[in-house]
């Protein structure tokens, strides 16, 4: 059926044309720069409601600055979502991480996140910020959580988890340092790089580690526990293992967690708690496909804090399996199993050939992809441009490839050439089920770009600007590939798409723009936001039908329609009106803006001479 590709393509050319850019040629220069947040049309709707660098956080007393309000930090990555259930009639709260290291006196060094508590409006179906007063006294709408009191700074937030069990939220630290003097550099970062005392200089320890010391870098880089309801944070999560963290998910046992590290090599890893809910105590287990036997995974002792901070030490020593940049891990609740991003890296053969040289085995499908390709993955040769999405079946503890980032080219086409589909470095993953427990319920993967280059057809030739995508795709295609995607949002021109995560109501997704161009978009899309889709629930069918062709030799939708008409392919078009007086007429295009004509029934004629009715409302 048709996708949203070119009726997304389409909107984007609209947008700029309504921002004065008629005489801009759309063909080339924005279809793949938008400058501003791009949707489909109706029924869907686009709401920012979290704007970095504009609105004002509640933050706590820090480095003896007393506590007051401030601006939120910028770089929105991961979304979380904690459900209320307490009858309130509010939806839950949002947890958005900063993937921003910076020095503040009144948020904390290094990264930082903000949460804030949503209800929806019953007559609109938008939402809105409810005001809170927490337990400390902060009282507003946006909140930063307290790291720097709690469990002494966070480094780069960048992925997370919720949980799937009960709206947990842990936030990942990716940025990962090496000594005392990377951590702080040219007025950013952590400037308080003395040692740090696990549960002594904080009120949140951790069982079994309290009283030990860590070099100051050593206490970044783990996921760490956060209490949405009142904005600080909770723990540190030692005993999963200091690692480039940027996704996880926790199982709906509420014991098992999968966790994915943004390294070439990443090494997929398992934590199993021995209770339920409490995962202070439990196993940690690294991922090696050819373990002998059928448990694929390799315990490591995680009671050894020095294990924990050296956690790829061990990881070597079990010779686990070597992915390429494993970033965000998601659960898939209608077929029970796991998926991660593999984002790909350009070269990757020198990144894990010291790993490969002491025995580390790679994941079969590199070995695939290099046979392919007439050399092996260590080759400094061996490329890895667009990354692909991974599935992990749980039953049989193997991972394949879902599905491939591509097409593979060797140069850039033109705009004007640019493939109708493709996938370059998938980051973002998340599921949602449209319909819920009605007869047209359908499983959605959401898949969020973070180009790591332009070229090879990652962005088209002569574009300088990124232009990142959000893409759905339906979990009931058994062998997909990019064909079967469905291109759903782009964000601004510099901006990463990231952090869609779907709320437990079915109708609307929650999204970020992240870092994007600060002097060539329009406010407030020069700042990071998140941002709401919502009228999932009006769905009658499944997505691809109710964007898909209607009925009628010459194909056009939405129909009836109040701005854009789009075409099923690049036509020359006129439209007439019901005596027959021609009123409009185009070349070449996929779409025509009808907002200035007068509402009614019209009859619009393509280049094979085929004639359709449209209904301008």
């Amino acid at each position: 059926m048709k996708k949203l590709y070119a009726l997304t393509v389409a909107l984007m050319m609209a947008a700029v044309a309504v921002q004065g850019q008629v005489g801009f040629n759309p063909e080339v220069d924005t279809v793949f720069v938008p400058t501003t947040v791009v949707m489909p049309p109706s029924p869907l709707k686009m709401q920012i409601i979290f704007i970095g660098g504009h609105d004002t956080v509640q933050t706590t007393a820090t480095y003896g600055n007393a506590a007051g309000k401030t601006l939120a930090k910028q770089w929105h990555d991961f979304i979380g979502f904690t459900p209320d259930n307490t009858g309130s009639g509010d939806l839950g709260w949002v947890s958005v991480n900063h993937e921003m290291v910076q020095a503040n006196n009144n948020i904390g060094d290094g990264g930082g996140m903000t949460v804030f508590k949503i209800r929806r409006d019953a007559n609109t179906d938008s939402l809105m910020i409810v005001p809170q007063t927490l337990t400390d006294g902060r009282a507003g709408k946006f909140f930063n959580v307290d790291f720097a009191n709690t469990v002494g700074e966070t480094g780069m937030n960048c992925g997370g988890i919720t949980s799937t069990a009960d709206g947990r939220i842990w936030t990942a630290e990716e940025w990962f340092q090496a000594n005392n003097s990377a951590i702080y550099s040219s007025g950013a970062g952590v400037r308080d790089t003395s040692d740090f005392v696990i549960g002594t200089t904080t009120p949140n320890g951790f069982p079994g580690f309290n009283g030990q010391s860590l070099k100051k870098y050593q206490n970044l880089n783990y996921m760490v526990e956060i209490d949405p309801r009142q904005a600080k944070a909770i723990r540190k999560q030692y005993n999963w293992g200091r690692q480039e963290f940027e996704g996880g998910v926790v199982m709906p046992d509420n014991k098992t967690v999968y966790l994915g590290a943004d390294a070439t090599p990443g090494f997929f890893s398992k934590f199993v708690a021995t209770t339920a809910g409490d995962f202070t105590v439990g196993n940690l287990y690294v991922y090696k496909h050819d373990n002998t036997g059928a448990d694929k995974w390799v315990q490591i002792d995680n009671t050894v804090l020095s294990n924990m901070v050296n956690f790829r030490d061990q990881a070597v020593a079990a010779k686990a399996t070597m992915f390429n940049r494993i970033e965000w891990v998601a659960y898939n609740p209608t077929d029970g199993n796991v998926y991660f991003t593999e984002t790909g890296r350009d070269l990757p053969g020198s990144a894990w050939a010291d790993e490969a040289a002491l025995g580390l085995p790679y994941a079969p499908h590199h070995i695939a992809r290099a046979n392919v390709l007439g050399t092996t993955p260590g080759s400094s040769v061996y490329t890895d441009y667009y990354g692909r999405v991974m599935k992990y079946n749980v039953n049989a503890q193997s991972v394949t490839v879902h599905i491939e980032g591509g097409p593979t080219l060797v140069a850039s086409p033109a705009p004007a050439d640019y493939p109708a589909y493709h996938l370059s470095n998938p980051d973002g993953l998340n599921f949602f089920v449209v319909n819920k427990g009605k007869p047209a319920e359908r499983t959605y993967m959401i898949i969020q770009e973070d180009l790591n280059g332009r070229d090879r057809g990652r962005m088209p030739a002569g574009i300088a600007n990124v232009s990142c995508e959000m893409f759905l795709l339906d979990m009931t295609i058994v062998n997909p590939t990019i064909n079967d995607l469905i291109r759903i949002s782009a964000v601004p021109q510099g901006a990463e798409i990231t952090g869609a995560v779907a709320l437990p109501d079915g109708k609307t997704i929650l999204v970020n723009s992240q870092h994007p161009s600060a002097t060539l978009n329009p406010f407030p899309y020069n700042n990071s936001l998140t941002y709401a889709i919502t009228g999932w629930d009006l769905f009658a069918t499944s997505i691809e039908d109710a964007f898909g062709q209607p009925q009628g030799a010459f194909k056009v939708y939405p129909n009836p329609v109040s701005r854009m008409v789009f075409f099923e392919n690049p036509t020359d078009v006129a439209l007439f009106d019901a005596a027959g007086k021609r009123v409009m007429e185009a070349v070449n295009i996929t779409s025509l803006d009808v907002q200035n004509v007068t509402p009614g029934v019209y009859y619009i004629r393509n280049a094979e001479g085929q004639t359709t009715k449209l209904v301008v409302e």
